[in-house]
């Protein structure tokens, strides 16, 4: 499944028509458009990092000095993730083929992701961004995401609810491996497609991610390094992808909205500099993104003007903030989503 940019089939009344006038702009300013000559420097770049880092813990060997390697590591695979993230969108290719077939590598047998798992978990994510049933991303797993998700929470999340916002940095820790755990559950599927590419991929990604480690470190050092390296991975992920949503509204299924005010309320954009855009992988300029999902990356920064200027004109929210005032945000939303368990008598 390719995650695609087509507006929502159900919208409200006239208001349909603001996405189109907006499209129009958006692709008469030529943003759609690929960018190859941008896309090959970058996977380069990540490519030279990736096999540097490997590189540099093959040069080290059997020291504590790798553990900032294994720093440096989690941050090779979390731009390996941002570019797969890119793939998945068609951003970077043209042909569907070869972008699930650049996604297998980079996914699963880079980075240990299954590639069409999270095409599909995404693409559900983008078709209903923060709709408490629809988008997989705010399902009341081990956080509750509103006070609704509070009141009938049970388990793990509502355990962790009353006080999520204090254990929100702690336990991304553990994102990365949870992402690992689910791609291997993805494969008992059957609707998962090319299951036996994947499962071979994610296998062979396991075996000689964990037999490169312990081969070079003592047991000790090694699982040291494994925790590191994926507590700082799912960090790194945790950062780039709660500034985006969280916080901004929940919806339901009472709220009834065009696919330019479904996209734009519920994202938010992240200021920064040439730092935080390669950082987050462009996932700064959100808004831009979830209206277009195809557009390449290096285009989002020059579509921004052009929709908040358009937003400003329909009286639409336009929602833009700094990195730590945007996890700010997203911790006191937390905190606010599990008041009503906190208010529980026991």
């Amino acid at each position: 499944m390719t995650v695609v940019e087509t507006p929502s089939a159900r919208v409200t009344g006239e208001r349909g028509s603001d996405f189109s006038k907006l499209s129009r702009r958006i692709t008469q300013a030529g943003l759609l458009q690929k960018r190859p000559g941008y896309y090959t420097a970058r996977i380069g770049l990540v490519t030279g990092l990736f096999a540097g880092s490997w590189a540099l813990f093959a040069a080290v060997g059997d020291s504590w000095w790798q553990m900032p390697v294994a720093v440096l590591l989690a941050v090779a695979f979390a731009q390996v993730t941002l570019l797969a993230h890119d793939l998945a969108h068609g951003q970077i290719f043209r042909s569907r083929r070869t972008a699930r077939i650049a996604g297998l590598v980079a996914g699963n047998l880079a980075i240990g992701l299954s590639y069409g798992w999270w095409m599909d978990k995404h693409t559900r994510h983008h078709a209903n961004p923060n709709h408490e049933d629809h988008d997989p991303d705010v399902s009341p797993d081990a956080l509750v995401w509103s006070e609704n998700q509070a009141r009938s929470a049970r388990g793990v999340a509502r355990f962790i609810g009353r006080w999520q916002a204090f254990l929100f940095f702690p336990l991304i820790t553990l994102e990365a491996l949870n992402l690992k755990v689910a791609s291997f559950r993805a494969l008992r599927r059957e609707s998962l497609k090319g299951r036996k590419a994947e499962g071979l991929l994610l296998t062979t990604h396991l075996l000689t991610y964990v037999g490169a480690v312990f081969l070079v470190l003592s047991p000790g050092k090694a699982l040291v390094f494994l925790a590191v390296h994926l507590g700082c991975y799912g960090v790194y992920l945790g950062c780039t992808f709660a500034p985006n949503h969280k916080g901004m509204p929940v919806l339901t299924a009472e709220d009834e909205l065009d696919y330019l005010r479904k996209q734009v309320l519920t994202s938010r954009n992240v200021r920064g500099g040439r730092v935080v855009n390669t950082a987050l992988g462009g996932l700064n300029y959100q808004i831009e993104h979830h209206l277009f999902p195809s557009m390449p990356t290096a285009n989002l920064r020059k579509a921004q003007p052009i929709v908040r200027e358009y937003c400003e004109s329909l009286g639409v929210d336009y929602t833009e903030c700094g990195l730590f005032e945007s996890w700010a945000q997203a911790m006191r939303h937390l905190h606010e989503a599990g008041r009503p368990l906190r208010e529980v008598k026991t």
